[in-house]
């Protein structure tokens, strides 16, 4: 979370809204950034904190503990349309990292704005060659994209 905050303005350059939802209560949210979160990131988190008491939100994204009436942690990158184009759940004692995020936002939004016509191999990252799908590329990859190519 307070990753997240601490990058929120470059987020906000790509053009992406965050929201964070959890079954705490909003005056657990509230305590958690005065006393918690504002201690790491100047001003705190300036995002919407959402509470999902009920678990509906988290039913609906499939991250739902029945048993134990807790969300798991998921991130979901959801495009313009709404459609989710990436997900990722994790146990509580892994974190994630943002920039892996920030690279998979600027890559989905390479692949939409070309609506289609290029796409980004694994490690791709802004500067790098896109690939051109086709049949031309079939057998051709090797010779446009190497993983040596990563940064």
């Amino acid at each position: 979370m307070s990753a997240v905050a601490d990058n929120y303005a470059k987020l906000q350059e790509l053009g992406v809204e965050v929201l964070s939802v959890s079954v705490d209560s909003h005056f657990v949210h509230k305590m958690w950034n005065d006393h918690e979160l504002s201690k790491m990131v100047e001003g705190g988190v300036p995002f919407p904190m959402i509470s999902d008491q009920a678990g509906n939100v988290g039913r609906a994204y499939g991250v739902w503990d029945e048993g134990q009436g807790i969300e798991l942690r998921g991130r979901f990158i959801i495009d313009p349309d709404g459609s989710i184009q990436a997900m990722e759940v994790m146990t509580p004692p892994v974190g994630r990292k943002l920039a892996e995020s920030v690279r998979q936002i600027q890559a989905f939004q390479v692949v939409r704005e070309s609506q289609g016509k290029e796409a980004t191999p694994a490690g791709w990252e802004p500067g790098l060659p896109t690939l051109k799908p086709g049949p031309e590329l079939v057998g051709n990859v090797w010779k446009v994209w190497k993983p040596s190519m990563e940064k």
